[in-house]
């Protein structure tokens, strides 16, 4: 097969961090307040435009608090985990590896005895009839960023409810319309979508979720960079840009570059179409190609932003795991080798296979430039295997 002549002109398609937006240099980070506190008024004040700007994108309810936590989404999440579970009973979701890792603090760090976990394996979704979400508790990533699938909408999560909604979006967001409606907590960072820097996590709390902060004291001690409240009460400086700890003005200077942005290309529609066109372009070629596939084989759940894809010709597929990610190993070194696609292997956790990041920073002229790439390195790669091998 001959070596396709047209070459993505951002070879950049990792999961996180993810591509920076069309156009950005290092020359958008010039007004950065290095050297400044991030307590004096101007880096509060841009502290608050990144909060303020993305509460506008979003269309974060006006009664709905949100601020900026250190250690990007994971911190976020913990936050809202060790500061708001325990009250109640937990319905988890687990369908990859970072529901797995959610599950696995509730359960062993966190010890939390009723617990309900529902499972799916990479390219499925649990059976989200069975989840009670009306009475208990419920954590779950809207988007699986290792399995590339998400859950189709929030109509499992009734309006009515007596427990708390948590949700890590942070592959989801600034591609999904969430239904803040029938969420309470939810958690993004700026490395994914906008492009950002993987420094700080964004945390949402509706009016039910600070009422559980303020009317119920978590049996354990939180570290400090867990503490959502303050005396009894909401520490409410978190929400107006008085960070717990020490922020990168460099990461702010760069997340209001990335919102900006967004902005300009029609805000969060335009960010969902980008993506929805990115996965479009994909699905083409994958109904073309006899070699490959989605992990996840129903279209309703398949992820516009985390795309997995699976090899499915015998030739690789009947090898065993360890050779089936050699072969991946291979194809994704000769791509970056050509300088067409960096970072786009699987997952460490999750079946051998392909990720390729489609949010709203890749062009879809990128990602139809790679896939001839993808068709060529997969030829390439299957040529040098031993003779009857």
């Amino acid at each position: 097969m001959d070596r396709p002549r047209t070459r993505p002109r951002n070879p950049c398609f990792s999961s996180g961090p993810t591509a920076k937006r069309p156009g950005w240099s290092i020359q958008v980070l010039e007004g950065a307040l290095v050297g400044r506190s991030h307590r004096s008024a101007p880096a509060k004040a841009r502290l608050g435009e990144v909060i303020e700007r993305s509460r506008k994108l979003l269309r974060l309810p006006d009664d709905w608090r949100l601020g900026i936590l250190p250690a990007s989404d994971t911190g976020a999440f913990e936050a809202a985990l060790w500061s708001l579970l325990g009250a109640r009973g937990v319905d988890v979701l687990a369908f990859e590896s970072f529901g797995q890792g959610w599950r696995s603090d509730i359960e062993q760090h966190l010890r939390l005895e009723d617990v309900r976990v529902f499972e799916a394996p990479y390219g499925e979704l649990p059976d989200l009839t069975k989840v009670d979400a009306r009475t208990r508790d419920v954590v779950f990533c809207w988007n699986g960023t290792t399995s590339g699938v998400w859950v189709p909408d929030g109509a499992w999560i009734p309006k009515e409810r007596e427990g708390l909604v948590l949700c890590d979006a942070t592959s989801a967001v600034f591609a999904v319309a969430l239904p803040w409606d029938r969420l309470d907590v939810v958690t993004w960072s700026w490395q994914k979508v906008p492009g950002g820097e993987a420094q700080h996590g964004m945390l949402a709390l509706s009016p039910r979720a600070v009422a559980r902060l303020e009317s119920w004291r978590p049996p354990r001690p939180l570290p400090k960079i867990f503490r959502l409240t303050k005396g009894g009460r909401l520490n409410e400086g978190i929400f107006r840009g008085e960070t717990i700890n020490t922020p990168s003005m460099l990461a702010v200077e760069d997340a209001l570059d990335g919102l900006r942005w967004l902005d300009s290309i029609g805000g969060l529609e335009g960010a969902i179409a980008r993506s929805r066109a990115n996965l479009e372009a994909v699905a083409a070629w994958v109904a073309r190609t006899p070699w490959v596939d989605f992990l996840a084989r129903e279209p309703a759940i398949r992820s516009a932003t985390s795309i997995c894809l699976q090899i499915t010709d015998p030739r690789v597929a009947a090898r065993p795991e360890p050779a089936q990610r050699a072969f991946v190993k291979a194809m994704t070194a000769t791509l970056e080798a050509e300088g067409v696609a960096y970072d786009i292997a699987g997952y460490r956790d999750a079946p051998p296979g392909l990720r390729i990041w489609g949010g709203a920073t890749v062009e879809r002229d990128d990602i139809e430039a790679l896939l001839p790439w993808l068709d060529w390195a997969f030829h390439h790669t299957l040529a040098t295997l031993p003779a009857g091998d």
